[in-house]
């Protein structure tokens, strides 16, 4: 293909990556979007598996993610409902399982009242965490420095309580086990939804999804791209200065004034930066990994659990799959349950056979929603930890002490180099909304630093 030349070369076809070369393009600057991958999307991935059309990435609309929603509104897509009529489920420590309607799952009640006061505290804490700013919350240091699990223990001793409270943050946002990220780190993740409370309401965090499939909104974005969108072309080196930069591919090389890495900050290491990036970056991109969780489809003839008057939600952070939901495609008959199996479990089933795995976690399934979940017309599971080009799922945190140290630089450009996406987000932080949040930001800059 050789090497062409535009104002801003955007290295990865995700959302963010997307965002920003509308955006730029829009504002009259020439653009070149490389991507690793056959497809655009990066971590959206709607796909037709066994004749099912599962999301295999991210796929859930919340009524506070005004980027994703006005983008959505642009791009004339619709969304519709998550199921949700009925009971939900709980499974507690003792095996035992029990309906329930609302938020607060079904515990006796002193573990129910310890539960309400650790969700109003940490909603009076997050009121005090600016998303795009967490550093300078109160007591940031103290807070990033102590791991979340710890930080509750100091609250109360009482376990289940500590566990269900963990359960929103570690399996079912940060998908690391609790001791592996700080205080500091929990409360950006429930401010950039705007409370804890939000992450509690699977109503809330998991309301609309969009008829035919998250990743029709990259698609779009790519489609109006046109030829400026290059697929299959992985950047291996990126040379920088002054005058520019060169991002050289598998298949082709574009100069360019600018360049926006939207990647995930673990994948910066396969690119070669020339001159190496400054040593701030490589510290800091070091204290930054990828959560881990897999996501699980089993579609069945038809969605058997409303029959039992179940909406399909259920939790427990003692199952194997700590929660599930029901994930029934619009206007589809048949019924889907999508199930989630987080960071040392998701690493414990993959030591063991396929069968022996999928064995074991519809299993867990059944323990929600009966024996007939054990028999799926069509199982999935999306496993991007193998994926070469995301390597973990859901996003990237911080370890301890990580937050308040390096923060502040993570957005920062390097010379003509500006990096976007989900990660780095405060306002929708590790989601969609983030994403376009980040795709715009950087875009603007590169344009008020045009026009200057």
């Amino acid at each position: 293909m050789g090497e062409i030349s535009r104002d801003v070369v955007v290295i990865g076809a995700g959302v963010a990556g997307l965002t920003a070369a509308n955006d730029l393009k829009k504002a009259g600057l020439s653009v070149a979007v490389l991507e690793a991958r056959d497809r655009a999307g990066g971590r959206l991935w709607t796909d037709v598996i066994d004749g099912a059309m599962l999301e295999i990435g991210g796929q859930w609309v919340s009524p506070d993610q005004d980027a994703l929603i006005d983008t959505i509104a642009d791009l004339g897509l619709e969304t519709f409902s998550r199921y949700r009529e009925g009971d939900s489920v709980y499974i507690g420590p003792d095996g035992v399982l029990t309906r329930f309607t609302g938020d607060i799952f079904p515990v006796k009640a002193e573990t129910e009242k310890v539960m309400v006061e650790l969700i109003d505290k940490l909603d009076a804490l997050v009121a005090q965490v600016d998303p795009d700013e967490p550093w300078t919350t109160p007591d940031a240091e103290e807070l990033d420095t102590v791991s979340f699990e710890e930080w509750l223990h100091r609250q109360t001793d009482d376990q289940e309580a500590i566990d269900n409270i963990a359960l929103f943050i570690a399996g079912a946002m940060l998908t690391k086990p609790p001791h592996a990220f700080s205080a500091l780190q929990a409360l950006l993740m429930a401010a950039s939804a705007g409370s804890f409370t939000h992450l509690v309401d699977a109503d809330f965090i998991l309301d609309k999804r969009v008829v035919g499939g998250l990743q029709q909104v990259p698609l779009l974005l790519a489609e109006r791209l046109g030829d400026d969108v290059f697929l299959g072309q992985p950047v291996r080196t990126l040379e920088w200065g002054d005058d520019g930069v060169t991002a050289i591919a598998d298949g082709m090389t574009v100069r360019a004034r600018h360049a926006i890495v939207a990647l995930a900050p673990v994948l910066y290491n396969r690119i070669s930066f020339v001159p190496a990036l400054p040593r701030l970056q490589h510290q800091m991109h070091q204290h930054l990994s990828m959560g881990f969780v897999i996501k699980v489809h089993a579609v069945y003839d038809r969605p058997f659990w409303r029959e039992q008057g179940l909406s399909g939600t259920a939790f427990s952070p003692y199952e194997l799959s700590h929660e599930a939901y029901d994930n029934s495609n619009h206007g589809d008959e048949r019924g889907t349950l999508v199930g989630f199996v987080s960071d040392r479990l998701a690493d414990d089933v993959f030591r063991i056979s396929a069968e022996e795995r999928k064995e074991r976690i519809l299993e867990s399934l059944s323990h929600y929603y009966g024996p007939e979940a054990k028999n799926p017309v069509v199982y999935y599971e999306s496993d991007w930890g193998a994926e070469e080009w995301t390597r973990g799922a859901y996003a990237a945190s911080f370890d301890l002490g990580g937050l308040h140290r390096y923060g502040a630089d993570l957005r920062s450009p390097v010379g003509p180099i500006r990096f976007a996406c989900s990660d780095m987000a405060g306002a929708g932080y590790q989601h969609v909304d983030g994403a376009i949040r980040m795709g715009h930001l950087a875009a603007s800059q590169i344009v008020d630093e045009a026009r200057a």
